[in-house]
């Protein structure tokens, strides 16, 4: 009998030896390595957690469970998350969820940001989850009034998934509007607007996008108003482009738009800046698309896009127009003005005129 007792101390030890060690390898095995800044003695305390927990951890408080927002602040403790968390009813297990963080290491780097979460998800993918705030799409925003240059300007800081030259590429590309034969590119199709897109989105498809866009808001009141103008939807949009740069109060885009209509209807040239301030291209000293002042010198420019220079319509838009300028181009106002300048008070605000002799007398003194 005492040769027994030692024997089954032995066997004890063995076992106890055993289940030692085998309870870090299995909640290794179940939930992955434990953090490397545990201790020995934590590994075990938490590996022990874990096993015990076991279901909480990988089974869902509700399978159907819809999805929810979910803000954690910046600097929030991790009790205080996993309490919410339980209160909002997308955890069952506070102490489970704050055990897998501590051994996996999380409770670190959990990300401040609005996440969407939902009871349908385990404790271990919540936790994963909340590593990274970054929303699966991005808000997008194009201004009216923008060439496709500024566009693709955007696209570093955008979060999508081009760059600005292939942008660039794919908007130069004239079969994104294969409707139209005289197209030159997709200058002044870009249709502005905010986009929620996925990250994802590469080149062409923003600009199949924006463009799409542009035809979604071609409305038969549009086009039908545009021929009433005696103008294709190409001209008009051409037009539109000018008036968008021109018009810094959108009041005043019907007014403006009547002034080049009246100007194209006698066979006078436009004299629009906007025309000279594209061909001019980037201002590396002023860092802009759209140099201002105009010198006399610039006016002088030689390209087919200066209507100082040339009779008529440039040969493509310059710019995006809103909604607005395609508006005033559709239905501008009847006015009997071939001419307009800025008013001296700074408000943005134009003053117009039948004659040059009036245009000149409308100056600044």
């Amino acid at each position: 009998m005492r040769r027994l007792i030692p024997i089954f101390v032995v066997i004890v030890l063995v076992v106890f030896i055993f289940i030692f060690f085998s309870v870090p390898s299995r909640a290794a095995r179940l939930y992955g390595p434990p953090s490397d800044s545990l201790t020995s003695a934590q590994v075990y305390e938490y590996s022990t957690k874990l096993l015990w927990h076991n279901g909480l951890l990988t089974e869902p408080l509700d399978p159907n469970g819809g999805m929810q927002f979910f803000t954690v602040e910046d600097g929030q403790p991790v009790l205080i998350i996993a309490d919410n968390l339980q209160q909002f009813g997308i955890i069952r297990d506070t102490s489970a969820f704050v055990d897998y963080l501590i051994y996996t290491g999380l409770d670190t780097s959990i990300q401040s940001g609005t996440y969407e979460l939902s009871p349908a998800m385990s404790i271990v993918d919540i936790a994963r989850e909340l590593q990274d705030s970054t929303p699966a799409d991005v808000t997008f925003v194009v201004l009216p009034g923008w060439r496709m240059e500024e566009i693709a300007a955007s696209l570093p800081t955008s979060g999508l998934n081009s760059t600005p030259e292939q942008f660039l590429e794919s908007a130069r590309d004239p079969r994104y509007l294969a409707s139209m034969p005289d197209a030159v590119s997709t200058e002044g199709f870009l249709y502005p607007d905010s986009y929620i897109l996925p990250r994802a989105t590469n080149a062409e498809r923003l600009v199949e996008e924006l463009t799409r866009n542009f035809s979604l808001h071609l409305t038969t009141d549009l086009t039908e108003g545009f021929s009433r103008q005696n103008l294709t939807v190409y001209q008009a949009v051409t037009l539109a482009s000018i008036v968008e740069r021109e018009s810094i109060q959108d009041e005043e885009a019907p007014q403006i738009a009547s002034v080049y209509l009246n100007r194209l209807n006698i066979g006078m040239k436009l004299d629009a800046d906007p025309t000279v301030q594209y061909a001019l291209g980037f201002n590396p000293v002023q860092n802009t698309w759209w140099t201002n002042p105009l010198s006399a010198e610039d006016l002088h420019i030689a390209s087919p896009y200066n209507t100082y220079v040339n009779i008529g319509l440039p040969p493509s838009p310059i710019s995006s127009p809103g909604l607005n300028s395609l508006q005033a181009v559709a239905f501008p106002a009847e006015t009997p003005y071939y001419y307009f300048r800025a008013l001296c008070d700074g408000s943005g605000l134009h003053v117009y005129a039948e004659t040059f002799e009036e245009h000149i007398a409308n100056g600044c003194q």
